[in-house]
């Protein structure tokens, strides 16, 4: 098993997105990290899993260290993580060949494979990589260069990994009520305060919010700190870890209650800009979680898949019963949608880094759609999975248990469903992102008018401006019944661009076959369109879609005929 080279999705969109000079690169090490999921890494989550860390407050003299002890199976992930496959500094240095940085849809290719072994894990190595990005675009290159630099390190002796404390027992959703409070020492500032819910929390570098001496009653009161666990004398900095979390999932990974005394905090910024300086952390950190989602989606299905081909009920193999023919189709369209649109916003990412300014609108808003979408479903599709394995699922002998554990935090992470949503209509609002999407996705139909995917394209390009009537008029009435709405209209918003998308990929990939086109028609007719009173075409080249088999040309048209 390769969990790289079975997956029929993740190539294709590899070789069209990426340069070839990157695909050489990135090949290879895909394939090995496959491999090495599929033969090692699972087992390892599995039983880091089981064993969850621990918090030792005080030495054997009573000296407070507040140590966390790590079972060495986490610690085993942890090197393949921040070491030998470098997830954490691949948007910030050249690796695995590449001698300058490589383009992010590397990181979240690599990424991709990783989380379908370990869930957890996958946050801390998310913030290190958004703390890194953050320091270096808004800090003192001079001041914070030392601490990026072990952010970006995959040298076991001096690499970093870092934490982002936000949320407190009064201030999760509404920052503006942060209690922690800044008083400047010198050209340093001291932190007291107490952060509720904070995950790595023993990581080298955190990035926190406080509020500062004569600021508003706003989020722009709130300042942007630096804190080190480990001052420049050597010395523990001032703040103690109060005790862990006892979590439904991630439970590999620590999460714990801090109380900051007079810790030693560098500024990060402006002052009073530290809330939408912070919003950089979230967002990349946002992104990296729809693609841990759209990981655990594809995970559930592989797992349904083994399942129903090796289970013989009645006679034949479950993957030959009609009815759960029917159950996997729409967990394998859901799962290979997402991936696309992880791949879309990742490119994006990419060009608005580039100084595209269009990207960078078209990515403010994409970021948010795909966390409000792919993390809500990575829920049904992986509680789907358990079912499909039956008693087996249920109990903590296989994944399914732990995949559908861990996939409800991804709803909450970096903001609960329903600030992703009202953030969808906070965009809209300022520049109209619903417009900018709609335009971008539009365009994309429009050169499909000519081929294969036409049908497709144009029951599309008809939701597409029924969508666009319908945010305008959201934003022409009452803030209150816009707020109430906004969840099922970013709902909309996500599976018209994934239809798009895996349209758009489909044509790409026709010259190989159409078994993607028979992915992207089944999509916007089952999933989109919701179609419940007949039975699908796909039903008939399900195993073609989930081994990534050719599917004939009449047959992927077939679809809405």
């Amino acid at each position: 098993m390769n969990f790289a080279s079975s997956d029929p999705a993740l190539m294709p969109l590899v070789e069209r997105y990426l340069a070839p000079e990157d695909r050489n690169l990135l090949v290879p090490v895909l394939t090995e990290l496959g491999a090495d999921v599929a033969n090692r890494l699972s087992a390892l989550a599995d039983t880091a899993d089981k064993n969850k860390p621990t918090l030792e407050h005080f030495d054997r003299d009573g000296k407070r260290v507040d140590r966390i002890s790590y079972h060495p199976s986490y610690v085993e992930l942890s090197k393949a993580a921040y070491e030998q496959y470098g997830l954490s500094a691949l948007s910030h240095r050249g690796l695995h060949g590449w001698t300058e940085t490589p383009p992010h849809l590397a990181k979240y290719a690599l990424s991709y494979l990783f989380v379908q072994a370990e869930f957890g894990l996958a946050c801390p190595v998310s913030m290190t990589d958004a703390a890194a990005r953050t320091l270096r675009k808004f800090g003192d290159p001079e001041l914070f260069g030392p601490y990026i630099d072990g952010l970006t390190s995959t040298e076991p002796e001096s690499r970093f990994t870092g934490a982002m404390f936000m949320t407190e027992t009064q201030a999760g959703t509404d920052i503006a009520m942060t209690e922690t409070q800044a008083v400047p020492d010198g050209g340093a500032w001291r932190l007291s305060g107490k952060k509720w819910f904070t995950s790595n929390p023993d990581a080298d570098v955190v990035l926190t919010l406080a509020k500062y001496p004569g600021g508003p009653d706003t989020t722009r009161g709130v300042g942007l700190f630096m804190l080190p666990k480990v001052l420049p004398d050597g010395t523990r900095n001032s703040y103690v870890i109060d005790r862990l979390k006892d979590k439904m999932g991630t439970r590999s990974m620590p999460s714990g209650e801090i109380t900051l005394d007079g810790a030693y905090a560098l500024q990060v910024g402006e002052l009073d800009r530290g809330f939408k300086q912070m919003a950089e952390m979230i967002n990349t950190s946002r992104l990296s979680n729809a693609m841990r989602s759209a990981a655990l989606m594809r995970r559930a299905v592989v797992e349904s898949v083994d399942h129903a081909r090796r289970r013989v009920v009645f006679g034949k193999p479950l993957m030959q019963q009609p009815l759960m023919r029917n159950t996997i189709l729409p967990l394998a369209l859901e799962a290979e949608a997402a991936l696309g649109l992880i791949f879309h916003s990742g490119d994006t990412l990419q060009k608005a880094d580039g100084g595209d300014a269009n990207a960078k609108s078209l990515i403010r808003v994409l970021t948010p759609i795909a966390k409000h979408y792919i993390c809500k479903r990575a829920r049904w599709v992986t509680g789907e999975a358990m079912e499909i394995r039956g008693g087996n699922g249920y109990i903590e002998d296989w994944p399914n248990s732990r995949l559908m554990r861990d996939s409800h935090l991804g709803s909450i992470w970096e903001g609960s469903s329903n600030v992703i949503a009202l953030d969808v209509l906070r965009c809209m609002k300022q520049y109209g992102a619903h417009r900018v999407v709609a335009d971008s996705m539009l365009e994309k139909l429009s050169a499909l008018q000519a081929t294969d995917a036409a049908p497709g394209a144009q029951q599309l390009t008809e939701a597409w401006h029924l969508v666009l009537t319908r945010g305008d008029a959201l934003l022409a009435g009452a803030n209150q019944d816009a707020q109430a709405l906004i969840g099922h209209y970013t709902n909309t918003l996500a599976q018209l661009v994934m239809s798009t998308l895996l349209l758009e990929q489909a044509i790409h990939e026709s010259a190989n076959g159409y078994r993607k086109l028979m992915v992207a028609n089944s999509y916007l007719d089952v999933i989109v369109n919701g179609r419940t009173g007949a039975l699908p075409a796909a039903l008939q080249w399900l195993d073609e879609i989930v081994d990534g088999d050719s599917v004939p040309r009449e047959a992927a048209l077939s679809v809405f005929k």
